[in-house]
C-alpha cells in the first residue's frame, strides 16, 4: 500500500533535491528541481495561457534524451530569464548535453503570473529571476520550505493566497513518486460555502490540517473568474512530478497526461483560458518497471495524480496571509477550530 515518504516531499524520490530563492521586496520567487544526474523527462500543457521554455525539447521525438534541472518560477514571461541563470550555474559544473565538446545545460521553465499580487515590480531592465534561479541552486537541498516560499511567495488561489506544495507516495516495491506544485489557480481550492478543500479526499496523515468532511454535495456551478478582472495567462498551476522509474520519454509523458488530472481533482474550475497549467515529469530510472510495463505506468500516473492533488491542498494550506490575500487558514481557522479542526 503507498503511502507518504519519510519528508513528504518529491525529495523522497531518490537523487531529487529543490531549491527555492524568493525576492521579498517583489513577492515573487523561483523553484529549481535538481536531479543529481540528467533525467528523462516529459511534459503535459492544458491551461490556455502557458509561460514556457524548452518544451517543445521533451518530445519523445526530439533528439536530447534527459534534463538538467527544471524551473518553476514568478515573474510571467520575465521570469523566464530564470532558466538562463540555471543554465549557468549548471554549465560551470559541467553539465548538460554534449555538443562538439561543449556541454549544454538542458533546463524547461514554466512560469505563473504574480505581477499583480502585489510587491515591487519596478525592475527596469534587470528581472530579478537570473539570480533567483542561482541562489535556488546554491541552496538545494532534500528539505523543502512550503506556502510562501519560491515560486510560490506571490501566488494567490482565486481569492486566497496561494503556495509552493509538495507531497510524495512510496511504496513496498520500491516505488517513489513525488510532486511539487506552485498553486496559483484562477479557480477556486475550496468548495462553495463551506471550509473544506476540493483535495480534502486525498489528505494523508493530517498534511492539510486535519480536513473537515463536506457540508454537502458540490454545486452544479463552479466558481469562475470575473471576466473583467481576468486574461489569459494571468494565473496559472505549475509543477514537477519526480518517478524514480526507468520510464522512456513517451511513458513519462502518459504520467505527466495523467498527473493533470491532480489538478483537476484539487481546483475547480482547471485548465482554464486564464491559467497556463504544466506539469513536468522527471524519471530518475533507478527502479525497474518489470515486464508489465503499460499496467506499471498506469499505476504510476495514478500516484503522480494524487500527489499533485495532494501538493495543491499543503501549499495553499501552508500559505501565509500576503498583501490582499488571506491564507486558507486567516479566512478558516475559527471555523475549523469550532468543527474541530486545525
Amino acid at each position: 500500500m503507498p503511502r507518504p515518504g519519510p519528508r513528504n516531499l518529491i525529495t523522497d524520490v531518490d537523487g531529487i533535491r529543490v531549491g527555492n530563492a524568493e525576492d521579498t521586496r517583489a513577492w515573487s520567487g523561483t523553484t529549481v528541481v535538481l536531479p543529481d544526474r540528467a533525467a528523462v523527462a516529459a511534459v503535459d500543457v492544458r491551461g490556455g495561457g502557458p509561460g514556457t521554455r524548452e518544451t517543445d525539447a521533451l518530445s519523445p521525438t526530439g533528439l536530447v534524451q534527459a534534463v538538467d534541472a527544471v524551473v518553476l518560477t514568478g515573474g510571467s514571461a520575465f521570469g523566464l530569464d530564470a532558466a538562463s541563470g540555471a543554465m549557468g550555474w549548471l554549465a560551470a559544473r559541467g553539465r548538460g548535453f554534449e555538443v562538439r565538446g561543449h556541454r549544454v545545460p538542458i533546463v524547461p521553465a514554466a512560469v505563473l503570473f504574480d505581477l499583480a499580487n502585489g510587491g515591487d515590480k519596478g525592475w527596469g531592465a534587470t528581472p530579478p529571476y537570473r539570480v533567483l534561479a542561482e541562489r535556488a541552486l546554491e541552496s538545494a537541498s532534500a528539505d523543502v520550505a512550503l506556502g510562501n516560499a519560491g515560486a510560490g511567495l506571490g501566488a494567490k488561489a482565486g481569492d486566497l493566497k496561494g503556495g509552493l506544495g509538495s507531497a510524495s507516495l512510496v511504496d513496498d516495491d520500491g516505488v517513489q513518486v513525488g510532486a511539487l506544485v506552485a498553486a496559483n489557480p484562477v479557480g477556486s481550492v475550496v468548495m462553495p460555502g463551506q471550509p473544506t478543500l476540493w483535495a480534502w479526499a486525498f489528505e494523508l496523515d493530517g498534511e492539510m490540517g486535519g480536513q473537515p468532511l463536506p457540508t454537502g454535495p458540490a454545486t452544479p456551478d463552479p466558481v469562475t473568474p470575473a471576466p473583467a478582472r481576468q486574461a489569459p495567462g494571468a494565473n496559472t498551476t505549475i509543477g514537477v512530478v519526480a518517478v524514480n522509474a526507468d520510464l522512456t520519454r513517451a511513458e513519462a509523458m502518459r504520467v505527466a497526461i495523467m498527473a493533470q488530472d491532480g489538478l483537476a481533482r484539487a481546483v475547480r474550475p482547471a485548465h482554464t483560458p486564464f491559467d497556463g497549467d504544466t506539469l513536468f515529469v522527471l524519471a530518475t530510472g533507478t527502479h525497474p518497471l518489470g515486464q508489465d510495463r503499460p499496467a506499471a505506468i498506469a499505476r504510476l500516473g495514478a500516484m503522480a495524480a494524487d500527489c499533485v492533488a495532494r501538493s495543491i491542498g499543503r501549499g495553499v494550506y501552508e500559505a501565509e496571509s500576503l498583501g490582499n490575500y488571506p491564507s486558507y487558514r486567516e479566512r478558516f481557522g475559527a471555523v475549523l477550530a469550532s468543527r474541530g479542526g486545525d
